[in-house]
């Protein structure tokens, strides 16, 4: 792999002090600051737009964004002699985001709202391929919530039936009824989106989560933007919290403070907290470890599996409140 390395960083316009491998990815110190050499699997022209997108946010402000470096010739990408595509991008030394620290936390959600607000004024033309369709969700939950009866129909045809697969069967009504009352809403909802003219779609991070928000001496940087999309922004937040609060056992306090560190920084409108609100009462996490019990060996269940589904379960009153109390706000 040396010579490939070398033959891919030759193509860039600095000069490399030393590397270091990480988790596919190799870290480069260089007379221009870190940088990252990772394998790229999108388009040239995804490339492009991409480096355009991470530009414009670095000169608003967010000045520790890792932006794309072009090669001597001036592309975003590079290949080596097989023809796979290669990307350079700033890096920065840090410490990811502590999910048990409730100042980590909010310092995030307020960066993301900063992003958010920027992205929005984005002045060129989103391509297609970044947009995403209104009824996406819609259908990825409505087939998850198949998956979920497909699996309770497995489990129930079974004879002898294991400590998770009883712990499931107990608790699938509550959860199933919940999968099928949110998809009932966003139903609801996209009629009304389609007769009004409030926009609540934007570029949105993608990927959102603790481990592409590193705290370095310099401040925050976010990293990892390769899954931006055209979408309701709120996505980005929905996708956040949910991680955060699932971990802290749903904890109401903390659940409004980062509603309100956002609502700060970017005011949410009704329309935009009913979304909120859609992406954290799907039971997402019961159809994830039904899926992953599906997808591997009936013989033998991980005990992990019923330990997930045990913490989801005792988490749920928590969960309830905490859904009820958003739903009800202005």
């Amino acid at each position: 792999m040396y010579n490939r390395e070398n033959l891919i960083l030759e193509q860039y316009p600095f000069e490399v002090k030393q590397t270091s491998k990480g988790r596919g990815a190799w870290i480069c110190d260089t007379d221009q600051g870190l940088k990252i050499l990772k394998e790229y699997r999108g388009s040239e022209g995804r490339a492009d737009f991409l480096c355009g997108l991470l530009e414009f946010l670095k000169e608003r402000g967010q000045e520790r964004i890792d932006c794309l470096v072009r090669t001597r010739e001036g592309k975003t990408i590079a290949q080596d002699v097989d023809g796979t595509a290669y990307m350079v991008r700033d890096w920065y030394e840090g410490r990811e985001c502590d999910t048990k620290s409730r100042d980590d936390i909010l310092k995030a959600i307020r960066h993301l709202a900063d992003i958010h607000n920027i992205l929005r004024i984005f002045p060129e033309e989103i391509p297609g391929y970044l947009q995403i369709s209104r009824d996406t969700l819609l259908e990825e939950n409505e087939r998850h919530t198949r998956e979920l009866k497909k699996v309770r129909n497995f489990i129930s045809s079974r004879k002898k039936k294991n400590d998770f697969e009883m712990e499931f069967l107990k608790s699938f009504d509550m959860f199933f009824r919940e999968a099928l009352e949110v998809t009932s809403l966003q139903k609801q909802e996209l009629e009304k989106e389609a007769g009004t003219g409030e926009s609540i779609y934007g570029i949105c991070h993608g990927d959102y989560n603790q481990h592409n928000v590193v705290f370095t001496r310099q401040g925050i940087a976010v990293l990892n933007f390769e899954k931006a999309t055209y979408d309701i922004q709120v996505s980005d937040l929905g996708n956040f919290m949910r991680k955060i609060l699932e971990k802290h056992n749903w904890n109401m306090g903390l659940g409004m403070d980062m509603l309100s560190a956002y609502h700060k920084i970017r005011a949410l409108s009704r329309q935009e907290m009913r979304q909120l609100y859609i992406r954290l009462a799907y039971p997402e996490k019961f159809w994830k470890i039904a899926n992953h019990y599906f997808n591997t060996s009936k013989a033998w269940v991980c005990g992990r599996n019923l330990e997930k589904l045990d913490k989801f379960i005792s988490q749920n009153e928590a969960r309830e409140s905490f859904l009820h109390l958003i739903g009800d706000l202005p």
